[in-house]
C-alpha cells in the first residue's frame, strides 16, 4: 500500500489538474496532487484501470480543490424534478442528458465515454463534444440519478442542471466566442502598433533618427510578446498535446512557424543584427486569427446538423376542434391532445388520457416487451403504441434532437470509432510539410539568407489539409439539405455513400407502388349498415396500415360513438379489435378463414363482425403515376424485383411495366420478404428495399438502403436507413443522381485543395509568398472549398431539377 505524505510549499504541479500545490502536496503512487480531492479521483481511476486517461494528456483534470459535499445533488431524488431531467424512465432503466461545462479535449471525451468502467450500472455513454451534452443509459435499479450525478461530480464533471432551461429550444444560442474576439483585439491593435514602429526600417531612416531604431525594434518585440504567447497560444498548446501523443495535426506546422519568425526575430534585435520580422509575426497571427473567426462563422451557416434535425419528418395526430388532423411535432405545444395508432411513436413526454396503453420502448431500451400503462400515467417520448389507438396530452416541447437520437439508437451496441479523415491527412501532411519547409529552409540559407526565415514559415502556414477534411462533410450535408427540402429524410449521412453502392432495387407493392383512388374501392357482400360501417370505421381506425386508412375513408359515418376495447395486428395478415363489447376481424381470406373471391383480380380485404363474416372491400390496384418513366431512367444502372403479399393475378399488368428481366413474386409474407432480400444478397448484390415500413419492416432492415414510403410521413420507422414521402416516390432516381454527382463534387474539391497546396506551397518555396499573406491566404481556402462544395451541390440539384 502507498503511503501518504505531507510535504511543505513549493511549486509542484498537481498530477491532476496541473494547478501548483501552494498549500502543501499530497505523494500518492509516485504522483503529486494538489489536494485530497485530486488524489482521490486518481485513485478512482486507478482503481477502475482507468489511468490511460493521463496517457492522452498531462494534467487532463479539474481542480475538485474546496468541492462541497455531494449534497448539492439531494434534489435529484425528487420525483417530480427527476422527471423534468430524465429523458426516460422504465423497469430498471433511465436515460439522461446532462450539461458537462468542464469537458475540453480528447481525454474528457475519452473518460466520459468510459463511465461503464467506472461503476457496471452504466450501460452506455455517448458525449456530443461541440455541444457539451452528455447522454447516459443506466440501470436504475443499481444507481440513481443522483449518484449519477455526485459519480460524475466526484471525477471533477460536474453536471450542469437548470430546470429553467431544460428545453433546448429557449436557450439562448452562444452568438459568439468572446475569448477568440479578445485575442483578435490585442492581435490587430499590437499589429497596428509594431507596423507603425517599422517605419524607420522600412523608410531606410538615418542619422539622428537612428539612435530610434532600436529603441523602436525592442517596444516591438514588447508588443509580439503577447501576440504571440497569449493570442497565438492555442496553436502552442495544440501542438504540444499532439507532439505528446506522438501525433502531429494541423497546428504543428503553424506553432513551428511562429516560433521560429519569434526566436529569429528576437535573436537578431538583441544581437542588433536587424530589425526581425515582428511585423510578420504579429500580422500572421492577427490574421490567423481572422480566419479562424471567419471559417467558424461560415461553419456555423452551413452546418447541416441543426438543419437536419428540423426536417425530421414525424407528424401526430393532434386534436383540432372536433377532430384529429396531422400536425409535424414541432408544431406541438405543451397541453395539446394527440392520438396515437398501432405502431406510432410518442414524440414527447406526455400524460394518458385514456384508461389503458400498452407501450413498446424497443427504440429507447433495446427491449421490444410492452408495458403496461395506466390513465394518468406519466408516458416519456420515444414510445410506440401498440394495440388500440389512446390519447395523450402532451406535457414538454418535442425536441427533435432527441428524435434523431432515438432513430439512431441500435440497443447499445458496440461504439464505433472512426478516424477523422482530417486526422487522415494530417498524419502525413503534415510530416511532408515539415520536410519541404526544412530543405527549402537550407536551400534559401546557402542561396539568400535573407530569405531563409521567411520562406520556412510562409511554407509552414500557407499549408492546410483542413480544406481536404472539409470537403465530404460539407458535399455531404448539402445533399441531405436539398433531399430534406424534398420530403426524403435520411437516418444519417452513411445513407448517402450507401446508395452509391447498390445495385439492385426492390419494390414492395401495396402502399409503395400503388396507390387507391376514392372509386376504385368498393364493398362485395351484403350491403353494410349505417351500425356496421360505424364499426368497422371504429376498429380500422387504429391501424396504420394504406388499406386501413382508405377503408376509414370508406365507411365513415356521423351519429355513432363506439369504443375501441382492444386492437391486435398481425403482420401481413390482419387485425382483431373488440369494439363496445363485438369482435371486429380484418384481414386476408386466410387470416379470417374464408374463401378468397375469384371474381376479380383486386386487392381483398375481408370483414367479419362479431363471428359472421360480412364480405370484402375490393381494392382495384392504381400504379404511381409515373412509375414507368421511373424505371425507365433506373434500368440502365439498377436490376429491380417486386415484392407483393398479393395473389399473382396482377403479375401480366406488371410484366408489362417493369424491364425485362425483372423478377416478380407474389403471396409474399414478412418473413418471405425477408428471406428475399437475404437471398438477393448471397448473389453479390447490394440492395435498396423500398417499402411501406409496417409489413416490411425486417426486409428494410436487411437492406443496404432501407427506405420507408409513407403518405403523410406519420410513422417513425426505426428499421428504415430514410424515410420517403409518398409523393416524391418519382423523384427517387434524381435522388440517387444527386448521390452520385455528390461523390464527383468531394473528388473536386479535393483536386481543388489539393492544387491550392501545390501551388502555395510552389510559391512559398520559391521566396514569392510572405507568411502574412500565407496567413490570409490559408483559411479562405478552407472558405472556397466549403463555398464550392455547397454552391455545386445546389447548382446540380436545380439542374436536375430538385427543390
Amino acid at each position: 500500500m502507498n503511503s501518504v505524505r505531507t510535504i511543505v510549499k513549493n511549486e509542484t504541479k498537481c498530477y491532476h489538474c496541473g494547478e501548483d500545490c501552494l498549500e502543501g502536496k499530497l505523494t500518492y503512487d509516485e504522483h503529486n496532487f494538489c489536494c485530497n480531492g485530486c488524489k482521490t479521483v486518481y485513485e478512482i481511476l486507478s482503481s477502475n484501470d482507468l489511468c490511460d486517461y493521463y496517457s492522452m494528456e498531462n494534467t487532463p483534470g479539474f481542480t475538485v480543490k474546496d468541492k462541497a459535499e455531494h449534497s448539492i445533488f439531494d434534489y435529484l431524488d425528487n420525483e417530480s424534478i427527476k422527471r423534468e431531467v430524465l429523458d426516460f424512465e422504465g423497469e430498471g432503466f433511465q436515460r439522461v442528458t446532462l450539461y458537462i461545462p468542464n469537458v475540453h479535449c480528447s481525454s474528457c471525451i475519452w473518460l466520459l465515454e468510459n463511465l461503464d468502467r467506472l461503476n457496471p450500472a452504466v450501460l452506455d455513454s455517448v458525449i456530443n463534444f461541440s455541444s457539451k451534452k452528455l447522454t447516459v443509459n443506466y440501470k436504475s435499479d443499481e444507481m440513481s440519478l443522483r449518484q449519477l450525478a455526485e459519480m460524475l461530480d466526484s471525477i471533477g464533471y460536474g453536471p450542469q442542471i437548470n430546470l429553467k432551461d431544460a428545453d433546448d429550444s429557449k436557450k439562448p444560442q452562444k452568438a459568439f466566442d468572446k475569448q477568440l474576439l479578445i485575442k483578435m483585439g490585442i492581435a490587430g491593435f499590437c499589429f497596428g502598433n509594431v507596423m507603425l514602429l517599422s517605419f524607420p526600417d522600412y523608410l531606410g531612416i538615418a542619422g539622428v533618427e537612428e539612435e530610434y531604431s532600436s529603441f523602436f525594434r525592442y517596444l516591438s518585440l514588447a508588443l509580439s510578446l503577447p501576440v504571440v504567447f497569449y493570442s497565438g497560444s492555442e496553436y502552442f498548446t495544440s501542438a504540444l498535446k499532439s507532439a505528446k501523443q506522438k501525433f502531429a495535426n494541423i497546428d504543428v506546422p503553424i506553432a513551428i512557424g511562429l516560433l521560429a519568425l519569434f526566436v529569429r526575430s528576437t535573436y537578431e534585435v538583441i544581437a542588433d543584427v536587424g530589425p526581425g520580422y515582428f511585423d510578420s509575426l504579429v500580422g500572421l497571427v492577427f490574421f490567423l486569427l481572422i480566419g479562424k473567426w471567419f471559417q467558424s462563422k461560415t461553419y456555423a451557416a452551413l452546418s447541416f446538423d441543426r438543419d437536419y434535425q428540423s426536417y425530421f419528418p414525424l407528424a401526430v395526430q393532434k386534436r383540432i376542434n372536433d377532430d384529429f388532423e396531422p400536425v409535424p411535432v414541432k408544431e406541438l405545444k405543451k397541453g395539446d391532445e394527440v392520438l396515437l395508432r398501432n405502431g406510432e411513436v410518442l414524440p414527447a413526454d406526455a400524460i394518458l388520457i385514456d384508461d389503458h396503453a400498452s407501450i413498446d420502448y424497443s427504440f429507447v431500451t433495446g427491449e421490444s416487451v410492452p408495458v403496461a400503462r395506466k390513465k394518468g400515467d406519466y408516458v416519456y417520448a420515444g414510445g410506440r403504441q401498440v394495440g388500440k389507438q389512446v390519447r395523450f396530452v402532451i406535457q414538454k416541447e418535442v425536441s427533435q434532437s432527441y428524435l434523431t437520437q432515438l432513430w439512431n439508437n441500435d440497443a447499445f451496441g458496440e461504439k464505433e470509432h472512426h478516424t477523422k479523415l482530417i486526422d487522415k491527412v494530417s498524419r502525413y501532411f503534415t510530416v511532408v510539410v515539415l520536410l519541404i519547409a526544412l530543405f527549402s529552409a537550407v536551400y534559401w540559407q546557402f542561396t539568400d539568407p535573407s530569405q531563409t526565415w521567411l520562406v520556412f514559415a510562409a511554407v509552414l502556414i500557407i499549408a492546410c489539409p483542413c480544406a481536404l477534411a472539409l470537403s465530404t462533410p460539407f458535399t455531404v450535408g448539402s445533399v441531405m439539405r436539398v433531399f430534406g427540402r424534398n420530403h426524403f429524410y435520411l437516418k444519417n449521412a452513411d445513407v448517402i455513400e450507401k446508395l452509391n453502392a447498390t445495385n439492385t432495387i426492390v419494390f414492395d407493392k401495396t402502399g409503395t407502388i400503388t396507390e387507391t383512388q376514392g372509386e376504385a374501392l368498393k364493398f362485395c357482400g351484403p350491403v353494410l349498415s349505417e351500425a356496421e360501417k360505424a364499426l368497422i370505421n371504429t376498429a380500422v381506425a387504429s391501424s396504420t396500415h394504406p388499406l386501413s386508412r382508405w377503408i376509414k375513408q370508406f365507411t365513415e359515418v356521423k351519429g355513432f360513438d363506439y369504443t375501441i376495447e382492444s386492437f391486435d395486428e398481425k403482420e401481413g395478415k390482419g387485425f382483431i379489435a373488440i369494439v363496445s363489447g363485438l369482435s371486429i376481424k380484418v384481414g386476408s381470406a386466410k387470416f379470417l378463414g374464408v374463401e378468397k373471391s375469384n371474381i376479380n383480380n383486386a386487392t381483398q380485404v375481408h370483414v367479419s363482425i362479431g363471428g359472421d363474416y360480412k364480405g370484402y372491400f375490393s381494392f382495384e390496384a392504381t400504379y404511381r403515376k409515373g412509375l414507368t418513366n421511373l424505371l425507365d431512367a433506373l434500368k440502365s444502372k439498377f436490376k429491380f424485383q417486386v415484392l407483393s403479399g398479393d395473389n399473382d393475378k396482377e403479375a401480366e399488368r406488371l410484366e408489362s411495366m417493369f424491364p425485362e428481366g425483372s423478377v416478380l413474386r407474389f403471396n409474399q409474407s414478412p418473413e418471405d420478404k425477408l428471406k428475399a432480400i437475404k437471398e438477393i444478397q448471397t448473389k453479390g448484390n447490394a440492395v435498396i428495399m423500398l417499402g411501406d415500413g409496417l409489413n416490411d419492416a425486417g426486409a428494410l432492415q436487411q437492406s443496404k438502403v432501407g427506405i420507408a414510403i409513407t403518405e403523410d410521413v406519420s410513422l417513425f420507422s426505426p428499421a428504415s436507413d430514410a424515410i420517403l414521402k409518398a409523393s416524391n416516390l418519382m423523384d427517387l432516381n434524381k435522388f440517387i443522381k444527386l448521390a452520385h454527382e455528390g461523390r464527383k463534387v468531394v473528388v473536386a474539391s479535393f483536386i481543388l485543395s489539393l492544387l491550392y497546396n501545390c501551388v502555395g506551397i510552389s510559391l512559398a518555396v520559391a521566396g514569392e509568398l510572405t507568411p502574412l499573406f500565407a496567413a490570409i491566404l490559408m483559411p479562405l481556402s478552407s472558405i472556397s472549398v466549403v463555398v464550392f462544395t455547397t454552391v455545386s451541390v445546389n447548382l446540380i440539384s436545380k439542374k436536375i431539377k430538385l427543390k
